[in-house]
């Protein structure tokens, strides 16, 4: 099979590739795009950045004067023997140093006061932004890598403002004033001092065109490096219980080395640019000296312009090679916007809160009809799911792992929305709540407890952080979670470790227990696993869960025989498709897949063994 000819470009193709780069137009154009989206977080500091901006050219214009100072104090002074009148000339040159020096700093100042609040308000905007997007999202980035965006992608555009890269635009000026005046002085001088210039803005451009991808590859990697940090320090434990540390390790050296290797790509465009500016300034220098040494010595210009010539071309090198550096930090900066604009556009998810939307009072009724569902693809975890929980009453979700049981759940939550089919709760479509309303009539006490950092009495009142003290202790009285809290040393006051880790699975249950009474829901959904617990902790679990039930519609993931029992209506669900429905009565005597479930659990629960996993039980 022959291979297709490659396609021919024109010769106006190549040089316009030549000039620009392969996608360098596209780049600048993404870039001021990229620049003037973070302008809509700055324009509420315009005030401050108009000081900023405002204090570049009178900095610039008392650093551009010194030079000729010295080429006045030298030919009309120095170069004649005539001392009065110089130190007034070395006056001003003072002068000129410490304005230039006072404007430097309030150019700073106020750039990293602007910097400082705007990307605050970036930050605020990310995390508002987060809180908004579907559960999926979570479930396809991982927590480290997203909050790389929060912590040090917004890091590197503060390090553009630190670097001074808001005084590129003045340091063009600067280069622009700069020729003009050498010009004006001299101009066959001029023209040897900046002979080397074109191939230097060349040589730039060519570097500028190789770096863009290496700082792009920087940010990514470090996302994945923070991402397996998050995930490797979080499950160290399992680590270490499967003896996995050397395997680990080595993972983390390898996404670690390719971490340095982007950067050293980036450090060695960097560094060649660093020394090719200060190599193109150096030879301008000498070329400066012999060409206008002989001019002096010819007696055609005077030494005072030589010296100011060498002092203009000093400072005409300066900002490029700063451009070196800034450039790197700005790159950087683009490629860390690029990433967080693109978290910023991810769509919302569709239960956002939309205009018109209902809000309630919530009594109770839930309907699914005829719900499918597919976190991917056509993989369907429900199929054609219909069943009705009336207000008040106890409905029970039995199966195997796997069945859907938990999918039923986030989708009466909003937390993802059915592809085919709707749900309806008060006889209200669930498009049209409002999230936020229905979320907090909502409660859901889950088999893996969340706990946050804080302290016991925070926790309880998650849902209600303004409840009084009384309340608190009322509410964990009446769950039995005020028996632990008692003896913790500082009682409801102690500061709970992250995902509250000082703490028992079964104490961290109750405080659950109490958080979702607390919140006072209309609806509660219950996965109500107890992992080991001991006896008393069982019987005090047992009775919380009856007060958190009492006159609310109760969505139940059951795996105890006693809740099964005493529900109104038990959902068989196998394979995401309800099999058998009914109460705990009629079940056992239609004899199906209910009843052998319950028949192996009170086997295994009379022979005094453990219960018999859903998975195990389905089978």
């Amino acid at each position: 099979m022959n291979n297709p000819e490659p396609k021919q470009t024109s010769w106006r193709e190549r040089w316009g590739l030549a000039l620009r780069g392969a996608d360098g137009g596209e780049e600048k154009a993404y870039d001021l795009r990229l620049l003037l989206r973070l302008w809509t977080f700055l324009r509420p500091y315009r005030r401050e950045f108009a000081g900023a901006v405002l204090a570049l050219p009178a900095g610039t214009a008392f650093s551009l004067a010194q030079p000729y100072l010295l080429k006045l104090a030298i030919d009309h002074y120095v170069a004649v023997g005539i001392a009065s009148g110089l130190g007034w000339l070395a006056a001003a040159y003072l002068g000129a140093l410490l304005g230039e020096a006072l404007f430097l700093y309030l150019e700073y100042y106020f750039a990293m006061l602007v910097a400082q609040r705007s990307l605050a308000d970036l930050r605020l905007a990310l995390f508002r932004h987060l809180q908004r997007l579907p559960a999926d999202f979570f479930d396809r980035n991982p927590v480290g890598r997203v909050v790389t965006r929060l912590t040090t992608d917004v890091d590197v555009i503060s390090e553009m403002f630190a670097a001074g890269v808001v005084t590129v635009l003045m340091d063009f000026l600067t280069l622009a004033g700069i020729a003009v005046i050498l010009f004006w002085i001299d101009v066959r001088l001029a023209l040897v001092s900046l002979a080397l210039v074109p191939f230097l803005v060349w040589m730039v451009n060519f570097f500028r065109m190789r770096a863009r991808r290496s700082y792009r590859a920087i940010r990514e990697r470090i996302a994945r490096l923070n991402a397996y940090l998050q995930e490797a320090l979080s499950g160290m434990v399992v680590i270490q219980l499967f003896t996995r540390e050397a395997a680990a390790w080595t993972e983390f050296d390898q996404r670690n080395d390719s971490h340095r290797r982007a950067n050293h790509s980036a450090n060695v465009y960097e560094a060649l640019l660093f020394s090719l500016v200060e190599a193109v300034g150096s030879v301008s220098a000498a070329l400066v000296l012999w060409y206008g040494g002989r001019q002096v010595l010819a007696g055609t210009v005077a030494l005072g312009t030589l010296v100011a010539f060498l002092e203009y071309l000093q400072k005409f090198f300066v900002p490029i090679r700063d451009f070196s550096s800034k450039y790197a930090v700005l790159q950087s900066a683009m490629a860390a916007a690029e990433r967080i604009f693109d978290l910023l556009d991810t769509p919302p998810a569709a239960s956002v809160e939309k205009p018109g939307a209902y809000r309630g009072p919530l009594k109770g009724r839930i309907v699914f009809e005829n719900v499918w569902f597919a976190y991917r693809n056509d993989h369907w975890v429900l199929r054609d799911v219909s069943f009705t929980v009336e207000a008040g009453q106890r409905v029970a979700l039995v199966g195997a792992t796997g069945s859907g049981k938990s999918t039923i759940v986030k989708l009466l939550l909003r937390f993802y929305e059915p592809q085919r089919g709707r749900i309806l709760v008060d006889d209200v479509d669930l498009r049209d709540w409002d999230p936020q309303a229905l979320r907090r009539q909502i409660g859901m006490v889950a088999q893996d407890v969340f706990l946050f950092s804080g302290s016991v009495a925070e926790n309880i009142a998650f849902a209600r952080p303004q409840s009084s003290r009384q309340e608190i202790e009322r509410v964990a009285a009446l769950v039995h979670a005020d028996h632990f809290i008692r003896t913790l040393p500082r009682g409801f006051d102690e500061l709970l470790n992250e995902r509250g880790s000082n703490l028992s699975a079964g104490q961290r249950q109750l405080l659950a227990y109490a958080r979702a009474l607390h919140a006072d829901p209309r609806v509660l959904v219950l996965d109500e696993a107890t992992s080991s617990v001991d006896p008393q902790t069982e019987a005090w679990i047992e009775d919380a869960v009856e007060k958190l039930l009492a006159g609310r519609t109760a969505l139940l993931i059951a795996h105890r025989l006693a809740t099964v029992e005493r529900a109104d209506q038990v959902l068989v669900i196998h394979r995401g498709e309800i099999r058998e429905k009914g109460s705990h009565r009629e079940l056992l005597a239609r004899g199906g897949l209910y009843a052998r479930l319950y028949e192996l659990q009170r086997v295994a629960l009379n022979a005094g063994g453990e219960a018999v996993s859903e998975a195990a039980a389905a089978t």
